[in-house]
């Protein structure tokens, strides 16, 4: 961490005023059983947890803030003038930031008349003069200046927390700790309304301290600093003094009153935790994980969660649990078989692979882990080759041995990320069954809104940090691949992901089958489509090469034509591909009107700029129509073929369920998701997708999903007629909107109904609508009034739907599955905003989501049932695409949209519309 001896005794100092806005803006709008603000109290207890585990500090301080004013105040009134005062929500949590940080073992320090910064410094000298290594926490530049071989900083908040030695401010600023002062004097602080020198930024900052040496060589030499900056570098000189004098730490403070016998570090001995006072708190402020954790290494049992605060939101992690770590290393069939053996006996076990490839249809084996309690499991290496590896036993032995283990149904199994270990053993011929769990879709269930991979959750639920993979196997151009691994570090490794994986299932499933809701979602959607979806992935879809380089050559060759028509209209050649020189070109040259800027300032030449500009220039058009070409052409039209399985001779996309927080699924590599349909060169990007021979490709849409969704959800008389009637739903509309006879509706005014209608599921409001229809917004509203009259039911949905998504956080669709709005309490304006029309939406597209999910599995149960050679290929969207044998065509007709329509039970008909070809986009 730094230059001081690695076995000196460590000092941690916290900048805890630093990290209470920091967390307060980084987590989400949390809420206690009584509706307390919680987000900045689980953000401090989750880093003073990293903390505690990671740093091994004998001696530790957490610094606050003290109120009241300061001596920088008295020498300059103007100092941090401009601050904002303290949110309410922050100021709530102040004093119980105060209290969990104590109960958790730490000495708590403000000093009124200094800074928290000054403290630290005082600290930080006192600590260093004394023989310590002092680690500073904290996210504030300021303490940079603090720096030395013996002091260093770490930033918890960086993910991962990052270290700033001597050579890391260095790299980080430009200059090394000792001219920090003098660099922030340059560049001033906004913060806290202390000016530098006009016009000076980092850059001009580190270049004048690298020529003239330090501030006072500047100063020295200011008559000869030419243009603008020198002349404000002139003006700045008689404030410069006051400035650096603002900036510097102090470092000599007196902290009698504070630390009893100071100078000593003896009072800031890091204590045990409290226990019986954590117990207290956390039932107080509602943190369901922390305070189960607890209890259980307290050897109680859980204590009933209060029904008023579900722990929605509850990312603190619960205290390190110390257990025995015991990974054996496997090298013998007698131990294999000892380790099968206990796999056979347990009620559930771990399985993990460690690979040579992230590519899942192409991955071999490397190694392979299991456990069946936490703090002990087994690693199996098969395949490191690295110089001098030890013997190791033979992969097809070993698969050979635990097949009828991996394959027997009946032998409970879990993992993280479940779908990428299906498809590794396939590759090596195993079909595993009797996967009961996923924590990656456990997590997914609970807390869409916050991330699931193994590393977060073990930190977040368990308090643990294990061994990481670019630890293990390095990052970037020199990463080595895992078969390089130290067989005994790769046994640390996959070890502890497959014990922990045992761990997070013991703390997260209980919490799923505590609610019918989550649970449903969990176990009769999302683990039965994990299965579904390896399966599809697996199968894959044929394209046509050919097809595609044909198209290929048609596009370059449009581009080509427009770059012409391009350089014409612009009066000289220029870079397509550069904002810059467009820019230049349409405000410059032709004096178009800049309709918005960057964060730079220069005129922005975005897709959405020059959607307006092209309504009255052309050049602004070819631009747009060259971009979306060049789009379609490296996406698809180039890279397709190159991503063709040479084993298969098909395209395996991956769908990745653990993403979007409504529970649509995410398409990539490739994503098939975002072919653009609404020209004619995208939909022909469809036709290379092809049947085989003596099949045909079949497509089955839902019709209208949402807006049906709606009807149900809102219980409308007028939108669940028009459905129940088979009537056209967009015409319906208009025909109550403009209040004229359905035979007289117009096509424009159908389209001004369809714009509506998906409009406002979506929460648009009359500006949206306005820019929409192309209208003013007056007679937007006047629109959205008129359906709202017709339409009572909707109107009192979204109003209850927005009341309730502000009171408890989240919204949930038909099915249970619960969507965390972090923002609908605590966002600003915008944010808050656009939470709530999140919150309208999301209850319908997360509703479809669940139906296609459900229909997926309601298709599969039949083709399997009735041993149908169909193959489900992709699923899109609201739609499913299949490959169909000539035989099975007029069963399949028959029977998808029949179980699709079924999926679930609405108050209006489910309709799923089939179409078939030889292509995808035939089979439209």
């Amino acid at each position: 961490m730094n230059d001081a001896p690695s076995q000196a005794p460590i000092l941690l100092l916290v900048d805890g005023s630093s990290y209470l806005y920091r967390a307060y803006h980084a987590m989400p709008d949390l809420r206690g059983p009584e509706g307390v603000p919680t987000g900045a109290i689980h953000g401090v207890v989750n880093m003073m947890g990293w903390l505690r585990e990671h740093i091994g500090a004998e001696h530790a301080v957490c610094v606050f803030d003290a109120k009241g004013p300061t001596f920088r105040d008295e020498w300059y009134p103007e100092y941090k003038a401009h601050r904002p005062p303290m949110p309410d929500d922050l100021r709530a949590q102040i004093e119980p930031i105060h209290e969990v940080v104590r109960l958790l073992g730490w000495p708590v320090l403000e000093v009124p008349g200094i800074e928290a910064d000054d403290a630290i410094g005082t600290l930080a000298r006192f600590g260093e003069a004394s023989g310590h290594r002092v680690v500073i926490s904290t996210g504030d530049k300021d303490l940079a200046q603090l720096v030395t071989p013996a002091v260093s900083l770490i930033n918890t908040m960086d993910k991962p927390p990052s270290v700033s030695d001597e050579a890391g401010v260095l790299a980080k600023f430009g200059v090394p700790p000792s001219l920090i002062i003098d660099y922030l004097t340059l560049i001033g602080d906004a913060v806290d309304n202390v000016p530098g020198v006009d016009k000076v930024g980092p850059k001009t900052a580190v270049k004048w301290l690298q020529e003239h040496g330090s501030l006072d060589g500047i100063v020295a030499a200011a008559d000869t600093i030419k243009g603008v900056a020198g002349d404000n570098l002139r003006k700045a000189l008689d404030w410069l003094p006051l400035g650096r004098r603002l900036i510097t730490v102090k470092t000599d403070c007196d902290l009698t009153a504070q630390i009893p016998g100071w100078p000593a570090l003896e009072p800031l001995a890091l204590k045990a935790p409290d226990a019986e006072g954590l117990v207290g708190f956390y039932t107080r402020f509602g943190f369901k994980t922390a305070l189960r954790s607890l209890e259980q290494q307290l050897g109680r049992s859980p204590s009933a969660a209060p029904a008023a605060a579900p722990d929605l939101f509850d990312s603190a992690p619960a205290p390190a649990v110390d257990l025995p770590r015991d990974y054996q290393t496997v090298h013998t069939l007698a131990q294999l078989d000892d380790w099968i053996a206990r796999l056979r006996a347990a009620p559930i076990s771990a399985l993990d692979t460690e690979t040579d490839s992230l590519d899942p249809m192409r991955a071999r084996i490397v190694g392979i882990s299991f456990a069946v309690e936490p703090g002990r499991a087994a690693y199996v290496p098969t395949g490191h080759d690295y110089p001098g590896a030890p013997d190791q036993l033979p992969l097809d032995e070993v698969l050979q041995r635990l097949r009828p283990w991996l394959e027997d149904d009946s032998a409970a199994k879990l993992g993280q990320n479940v779908k990428y270990d299906l498809h590794v053993f396939a590759n090596h011929g195993i079909r595993v069954r009797g996967y009961t769990h996923d924590t990656l879709l456990q997590s997914y269930v609970l807390e869409a809104h916050l991330r699931h991979n193994l590393e977060e959750l073990a930190q977040r639920h368990l308090g643990r940090q294990g061994l990481s993979y670019e630890a293990l196997c390095g990052k970037g151009a020199s990463q080595i691949p895992f078969s390089q691994v130290d067989i005994e570090r790769a046994s640390t490794y996959s070890g502890e992901d497959s014990e922990m994986c045992v761990q997070l299932h013991q703390q997260l499933w209980p919490q799923i089958e505590a609610e019918p809701g989550l649970r449903r979602v969990y176990a009769d959607i999302e683990m039965p489509a994990m299965a579904i979806l390896q399966r599809i992935e697996r199968h894959g879809v044929l394209i046509d090469p050919a097809r595609l380089a044909a198209q290929s050559q048609q596009l370059a060759e449009r581009m080509v034509a427009l770059e012409q028509q391009a350089y014409e209209a612009a009066g000289q050649p220029f870079n397509m591909a550069s904002p810059k020189q467009i820019g230049e070109i349409l405000f410059g040259k032709l004096g178009l009107p800049v309709k918005k800027k960057t964060a730079s300032g220069a005129p922005s030449t975005d897709e959405e700029v020059l959607q307006e500009l092209a309504a009255d220039y052309p050049l602004p058009a070819l631009l747009l129509e060259h971009r979306s070409l060049a789009k379609l052409k490296g996406t698809y039209t180039d890279k397709l073929p190159l991503m063709v399985n040479p084993g298969t001779g098909r395209v395996h996309t991956n769908y990745a369920q653990a993403v979007a927080i409504t529970g649509r699924l995410a398409s990539n590599d490739p994503n098939l998701q975002n072919i653009p349909i609404r020209t004619a060169e995208g939909r022909r990007v469809r036709e290379a997708f092809i049947a085989p021979p003596g099949h045909v490709l079949m497509s089955a849409d839902y019709s209208q999903i949402e807006l049906r969704i709606m009807a149900h959800i809102s219980g409308d008389p007028g939108l669940t007629r028009a459905f129940a009637e088979g009537q056209d739903v967009h015409r319906a509309t208009a025909a109550e909107v403009f209040g004229i006879p359905l035979a007289e509706v117009t096509s424009e005014q159908r389209r001004y109904a369809k714009t509506i209608n998906f409009g406002l599921i979506y929460g648009m409001g009359a500006f949206g609508l306005a820019q929409s229809l192309g209208i003013d917004q007056k007679a937007a509203k006047n629109y959205i009034d008129r359906y709202f009259e017709r339409f009572a039911g909707v109107r009192d949905y979204m109003e209850a739907t927005r009341a309730s998504a502000r009171e408890k956080g989240y919204v949930e669709t038909l099915f249970g599955r619960r969507i965390v709005l972090p923002e609908i309490r605590g966002g600003n304006g915008p944010r808050k905003a656009g939470a709530e029309r999140q919150a309208i939406n999301a209850p319908m597209q997360g509703t479809a989501a669940d139906l296609i999910k459900l229909a997926m599995i309601a298709v599969q149960r039949a083709l399997d049932d009735e041993g149908r050679a169909t193959r489900m290929v992709m699923q899109v969207h609201d739609e499913l695409v299949l490959e169909v044998p000539e035989a099975e065509i007029d069963w399949a007709r028959e029977a998808i949209p029949r179980l699709m329509a079924g999926a679930a039970d609405l108050s209006v008909p489910l309709l799923a519309e089939v179409g078939q070809g030889a292509n995808w986009d035939e089979a439209h």
